[in-house]
């Protein structure tokens, strides 16, 4: 199925570490024509990013090794549209707890995260989740060593949540942060979200 804001549109996936040919797969799908980002040359070709799940720390230091780190922040500044899930959730939180030493974010979401806030791999889970952004039916999400939100700010606000309150999704202009893995369930929502967000840009 294709939506009806993919087609035509450029797709930056970060593709310095982590799970970019999920995010991928799912894009092209969709229509969009996706362009891995690796330098930091390849964001002005892009209409929107993904920022995908893998260890943030490692991105952390890539991005800084490539000279991305400073382009990263200016375009996601900006205003591009960002999709940032687990590790890319991580990426975009203002405040990090928990972190690798020496860790940095990005920024651009106005939350706290704490990272490995639900276990290690073997405590991996899925779960349906009610999204009012996206409307019936309940999200399939899974849930793979994932951060969680622990503070959200004035300017961004909660998307997703578990029963118990737990914030695990927050959005903030046309920055969205998961704490899960819509691409590892199926689950095209919240990228169909992101092509109407660089549509609509």
């Amino acid at each position: 199925m294709v939506s009806a804001g993919g087609p035509g549109l450029r797709i930056g996936v970060l593709a310095l570490q982590g799970d970019v040919r999920e995010h991928a797969r799912l894009l092209e799908q969709l229509g969009a024509v996706v362009v891995p980002v690796r330098r930091a040359s390849e964001l002005a070709a892009i209409d929107a990013l993904v920022l995908p799940g893998g260890e943030s720390g490692v991105m952390d230091r890539l991005a800084r090794l490539t000279g991305l780190r400073e382009p990263l922040r200016e375009v996601i500044a900006e205003g591009l549209p960002v999709l940032g899930t687990c590790a890319g959730l991580i990426l975009l939180a203002e405040h990090l707890l928990d972190g690798a030493p020496g860790q940095e974010t990005l920024g651009g979401l106005d939350v706290t995260v704490r990272r490995n806030a639900f276990g290690s791999q073997s405590d991996s889970f899925e779960t349906d989740l009610e999204v009012l952004a996206l409307g019936p039916p309940a999200v399939r999400t899974a849930f793979i060593r994932a951060p969680l939100i622990e503070r959200i700010g004035p300017r961004a606000s909660t998307l997703a949540s578990l029963p118990d309150g737990r914030i695990v999704a927050a959005e903030q202009g046309r920055v969205q942060g998961l704490a899960f893995h819509p691409e590892a369930t199926g689950e095209s929502r919240f990228h169909r979200r992101l092509l109407e967000q660089a549509r609509g840009r």
